[in-house]
């Protein structure tokens, strides 16, 4: 399985910003919505540079459990996001995938199941 389509999304949000699973999802178009892009992010390989932490749940919501939440509050918190009990300020602090690159975005391909790519074709 290869999420690289997502982690390049992901290394695109600036710092000091943050994105929801969902968002990408949709900007990827993965199947399965945020659950899929939450798996995508939980298998993120270390020492890539992928920005991890900016990546949070609805409505802003600190969704990653112990010890990297702790990690992803102290992380957002050094960049300035601003944060109140778990939630992260959307309205100052929310990057949407769109802002990003729409050739980008439609050069890294869309990805289904299981974090393959799926052909553009329609089956008849």
């Amino acid at each position: 399985m290869s999420w690289d389509v997502v982690y390049e999304l992901v290394k695109q949000i600036p710092r000091g910003r943050v994105t929801t699973y969902g968002a990408l999802a949709k900007a990827l178009r993965l199947r399965g919505g945020a659950r899929t892009a939450g798996r995508a992010m939980s298998a993120t390989p270390s020492g890539k540079g992928i920005p991890w932490h900016r990546v949070v749940g609805d409505r802003g919501k600190l969704l990653i459990r112990e010890p990297y939440g702790s990690l992803q509050r102290k992380l957002l918190q050094s960049e300035g996001v601003q944060q109140v009990d778990f939630r992260v300020d959307l309205k100052k602090h929310l990057w949407s995938p769109e802002n990003a690159s729409a050739g980008r975005v439609k050069k890294m391909g869309v990805i289904g199941k299981a974090g393959t790519k799926r052909s553009s074709k329609r089956r008849s």
